[in-house]
């Protein structure tokens, strides 16, 4: 409610600014690549034609550090989408900084600070969700307008009218994983291990649950571990077995759930494994054998093997320019950058403006605003009145060493 009246109250001063409206569509180049692969839909019958100058854009995320894989495809994924819309010559340009956290509140915080010393105008983070729920109140307090790509907690979005995220809340994760395996599984045993002092864990395994609990499914073992025990699940996977799982939901990065994948198979136990996002980037694990991810499944909104033409695009460029395939962090970073170029089309503000009259003009424009993206799945994206995302997920397996839709 709180944020829905900001944006009522924050849609008088764009009505005044400029005419908000049309569809305005991003044909987002990259090299001789046309994606095309956003919309913005807003109300009325005219395009803005105000919005306009450099914008300075702010990614916060673990660029170092056991999660740097996740900092790293979000702040490459997002110099693409800034690269590709500065190509287009248009009225809007921007400018992007990045500050590593190393998945930390504490340096989270620092980073916010530096940005803001520098110029930052707007944030596109942060990429996890502890981290988040330190910064995401300073930027509420500053009125730095924030689209979170990854930054999956309930909480991050709540009472901070200026947060929207892109990715799927945690309680959408947990609820669509078990709706998911209820659908695709006949009668699974299933076991959750999940880490109990992680924001993000957590709260995935409390809707998990709770949606599993409210359809009868079989939840046969529960453990869990914190960040200092995340190198031994002997204990978890042999009482998982002995409960007579064969299914285990995993809603945790991919460091421990690289570990549990590997003593599991060494006590020759082979369940089903179950991931969501947190789970990208387990086939790149140093030192891990990848084919033990053999028929592994994740809930992700982005599958790099899809066959749309933005899809392909994307995947080309990111690999041409960083030799990597990228992952769902990437996409919902490559995601973000549109969106907020969308943002700022219907907004019709200027660079000029301060902060605050940046925000509030764009927290008007997102209660309007559908953008189709990469991680999407074809359909377009909204936002409630909360700063959630609307938008269809999917399920990989992996097949091969490749994600693919089963």
């Amino acid at each position: 409610m709180k944020k829905l009246l900001a944006m009522l109250m924050a849609a008088v001063m764009v009505f005044g600014m400029a005419a908000c409206g049309g569809n305005n569509t991003a044909n987002n180049t990259s090299g001789n690549n046309t994606t095309g692969n956003t919309t913005g839909d807003t109300t009325g019958d005219e395009t803005t034609g105000t919005a306009g100058g450099t914008f300075t854009i702010g990614v916060i995320g673990p660029t170092t550090g056991g999660a740097a894989i996740y900092g790293n495809a979000v702040a490459n994924a997002a110099q693409i989408a800034v690269d590709e819309i500065n190509a287009l010559g248009g009225e809007i340009q921007f400018n992007l900084l990045v500050a590593d956290d190393t998945n930390d509140a504490e340096s989270s915080v620092n980073a916010y600070n530096s940005l803001m010393d520098d110029g930052m105008q707007m944030l596109i983070g942060t990429v996890t969700t502890t981290p988040a729920l330190s910064v995401a109140p300073l930027t509420y307090e500053d009125r730095v307008f924030t689209l979170t790509p990854s930054a999956s907690g309930d909480d991050v979005i709540e009472n901070n009218d200026n947060v929207f995220q892109i990715c799927f809340t945690d309680s959408n994760q947990g609820t669509r994983s078990a709706q998911y395996i209820d659908e695709h599984f006949e009668d699974p045993q299933i076991a959750i291990i999940y880490r109990n002092d992680d924001a993000y864990s957590q709260g995935i395994r409390d809707n998990f649950y709770d949606e599993a609990t409210a359809r009868g499914m079989s939840i046969v073992y529960e453990g869990t571990f914190t960040e200092a025990s995340q190198t031994d699940f002997n204990v978890q996977l042999t009482a998982a077995q002995s409960a007579g799982a064969d299914l285990l939901f995993l809603p945790i990065y991919y460091e421990p759930a690289s570990v549990i994948l590997t003593q599991a198979n060494a006590m020759g136990y082979a369940p089903t494994f179950f991931g969501v996002d947190g789970m990208d980037g387990i086939l790149t694990v140093t030192g891990f054998d990848t084919s033990l991810a053999e028929g592994v499944y994740l809930l992700t909104p982005f599958a790099a093997d899809a066959e749309d033409e933005a899809t392909q695009n994307f995947v080309a460029e990111y690999q041409a320019q960083y030799t990597d395939i990228p992952n769902q962090f990437a996409a919902d970073a490559y995601d973000a950058v549109y969106v907020l170029y969308e943002a700022i089309q219907a907004a019709g503000v200027t660079a000029d403006m301060s902060n605050e009259e940046l925000c509030d003009a764009l927290i008007a424009a997102m209660a309007d605003l559908s953008v189709v993206g990469l991680t999407s799945a074809g359909s377009e994206m909204t936002w409630d009145e909360n700063g959630a995302v609307s938008k269809d997920p999917t399920a990989v397996v992996i097949e091969n060493g490749a994600y693919v839709t089963p």
